[in-house]
């Protein structure tokens, strides 16, 4: 087959292996200052409007509880490097009592790193995200992008758009994207 069969596919990650587990990156150009990007990402006011409620120690080295409505994930995490406004690593691992409830994998330390560049008036964020399994890679990897433009709507001030009507149209082009990396 010849063209897009999925025309509403814009992809914004690239996908790879590395020591045997996944990792997705997502690049994409926000309409937002750096500093203003950077809040995003760190404030958790602004993070529960777009990603999920965060609590706890948000200094490197600090523990925090993360909770992501939409994916019903509850997890736990550390922030391991924090360097505003240009980066920040975070590992995160889910709870055994959300895994339990859930139809994921058993849990997993994930490395979360958020780098931001200025570029104007607007801003390149590069999230790259390791250690998940390989098997269900193309899942995490159309979730992140969700995440991402959630992210991307949240800053223009919309209200971000159908997640399952999204994730039905990005997870094909992410399954083929998976199925060469090994």
């Amino acid at each position: 087959m010849t063209g897009n069969p999925h025309p509403d596919t814009r992809i914004l990650g690239s996908l790879r292996s590395a020591d045997g587990t996944g990792v997705v990156r997502i690049e994409d150009r926000y309409h937002a200052d750096i500093d203003d990007l950077w809040s995003a990402l760190t404030d958790p006011g602004r993070l529960q409007i777009w990603y999920g409620q965060v609590e706890g120690d948000l200094r490197p080295g600090g523990q925090f509880r993360l909770y992501n409505e939409a994916d019903d994930w509850d997890g736990t995490g550390r922030v391991e490097a924090c360097e505003p406004p240009r980066r920040l690593l975070v590992m995160t691992r889910e709870t055994d009592e959300s895994w339990q409830k859930g139809n994921g994998v058993p849990p997993f330390d994930q490395a979360i790193e958020a780098t931001l560049t200025a570029d104007g008036d607007q801003t390149i964020l590069v999230v790259e995200v390791r250690g998940m399994p390989l098997d269900p890679i193309a899942y995490y990897a159309a979730g992140w992008q969700i995440h991402a433009e959630n992210l991307a709507a949240y800053l223009a001030g919309r209200e971000h758009g159908d997640t399952e009507a999204r994730w039905d149209a990005i997870v094909p082009p992410y399954q083929d994207l998976a199925a060469g990396i090994g």
